[in-house]
């Protein structure tokens, strides 16, 4: 062992029982999570106290528990790590860019907080981000487009034009691009899916909140009309395309519709769980500052906590997939919210940059904008808003075991209207996240040996 120092527990490890009497372990600075079965129970137990390595059965595992990071040497200064961590997402090579395509919409959600007071991208905020990109990814390793809205693909002319800009300036300059998107799925057609997926967008958001009647009480047309079929037909239609992808299926609750989701679980079932390229995310509805917040049958944070974990558990039980996004917040920076980076940006469609984008009337979120030679005006003292917000002044989140995934900065926008600490449910429901982890992999593997 060189130096004779002995090992340690980590300080970013959680852990959860699994209902075989075994142990998940989790540790958020290296992004590891690991099962352990009944019989190596007692073993990892010893592995993870202080001192030196320990023989017989747990000496077998010892190698892996640091290599995943889950033991660190006695002398290892791990608040310097978290803290290096932290400067890292000042890194100037990675960006990502939100951009709200249009900032209209063709449906009239009940719980939407956005006003829609603007149309399409204007031609100079175009002509401005392919001049920016062009300049930008010289220095850049990796750029990441989120389209949002409004509903983007109300302008699929408009994304296909600044997609291919981008990925031309991105090729000639060997950067890594990649893009997302989140849609209510009324235009996503088989044919539309092809195009994006020509375009670099790979990963999507379409919100489904429950059977036929109830999702469109909540997510109708503007001007009225339903929109739950064209939605899952054209989610079926997408079955046929032989190309990988990822389609989030978000269904949000609230207090008006917890039976709803219950019962339309074994409807998804039927519908999607027999392609694992589309999974099942199950979110709260928060009041955003819509003008309809006072109206919002919201749950308690109780309810939200449970809930969200009961419906994950549900899911995996008919055989649906869990979508990435719980497994990518585990990840180290996973956790922290895209408005808390520094290479960060929202780009409305008249050229206003933001940091977040739910708050686009708040003042200190309107950072300044991008001109059309593709220069971009900054107020610095706005931006330090969003990026220093965190664990820098809170020693609660500075000592949490959640520290190097969400860094404090899970949801700034919350920290800067409450006061109070952002946590995300993956963190102040670990044991229930790690139990959702490892029944999703006890189900890959069941069905991997049917």
């Amino acid at each position: 062992m060189g130096n004779g120092l002995g090992w340690k527990p980590s300080r970013f490890n959680a852990q959860s029982e699994s209902d075989d009497g075994g142990v998940v372990l989790y540790n958020s600075y290296t992004g590891a999570v690991a099962s352990f079965s009944a019989e190596e129970r007692a073993a990892l137990m010893l592995c993870l106290r202080p001192g030196e390595p320990p023989s017989g059965a747990a000496a077998d595992l010892h190698p892996l528990l640091v290599e995943q990071g889950f033991l660190v040497r006695e002398d290892t200064d791990e608040l310097r790590r978290a803290l290096f961590l932290h400067q890292s997402l000042h890194a100037a090579d990675t960006m990502h860019l939100v951009l709200l395509a249009t900032e209209a919409c063709n449906f009239r959600c009940t719980y939407c907080y956005e006003s829609f007071p603007r149309g399409a991208m204007r031609q100079e905020v175009m002509e401005g981000l392919e001049a920016y990109i062009a300049s930008r990814s010289k220095t850049l390793n990796r750029l990441t487009i989120s389209w949002h809205g409004g509903e983007p693909l109300l302008v699929p002319h408009l994304i296909e034009r600044l997609s291919r800009s981008f990925i031309a300036s991105c090729e000639a300059n060997d950067v890594v691009y990649e893009a997302e998107m989140s849609t209510n799925g009324y235009f996503l057609t088989r044919e539309r899916l092809n195009q994006l997926l020509d375009l670099h967008v790979g990963r999507f958001m379409v919100t489904l909140d429950g059977e036929e009647e109830v999702h469109n009480k909540r997510r109708g047309l503007h001007g009225g009309g339903g929109t739950y079929r064209t939605i899952v037909n054209n989610l079926l239609s997408l079955k046929d395309v032989d190309r990988p992808f990822e389609i989030n299926l978000r269904v949000n609750f609230d207090n008006s519709n917890l039976e709803a989701v219950a019962g339309f679980i074994p409807v998804l079932r039927d519908l999607f769980a027999d392609d694992p390229r589309f999974k099942v995310y199950f979110r709260p509805v928060g009041c955003m500052g819509g003008e309809n917040d006072l109206n919002l049958p919201v749950c308690d944070e109780h309810t939200k906590d449970h809930k969200i974990w009961e419906f994950n558990e549900m899911a995996i039980a008919e055989g649906l997939h869990i979508s990435s996004f719980i497994s990518d917040i585990l990840l180290p920076t996973g956790a922290i919210c895209y408005a808390a980076k520094p290479n960060s940006f929202v780009v409305g469609s008249d050229g206003v940059l933001y940091k977040c984008s739910v708050a686009l009337e708040q003042d200190n979120n309107r950072l300044g904008r991008i001109y059309r030679d593709g220069t971009l005006e900054l107020d610095n003292d706005k931006l330090a808003l969003w990026t220093t917000s965190g664990e820098e002044h809170d020693e609660n989140c500075r000592a949490c075991f959640f520290r190097p995934a969400c860094q404090g900065n899970h949801c700034p926008l919350y920290r800067m209207r409450t006061g109070q600490r952002p946590c995300s449910y993956e963190k102040r429901q670990i044991k229930q996240t790690l139990r959702t982890v490892w029944l999703q992999n006890e189900s890959k593997q069941a069905s991997f040996m049917k």
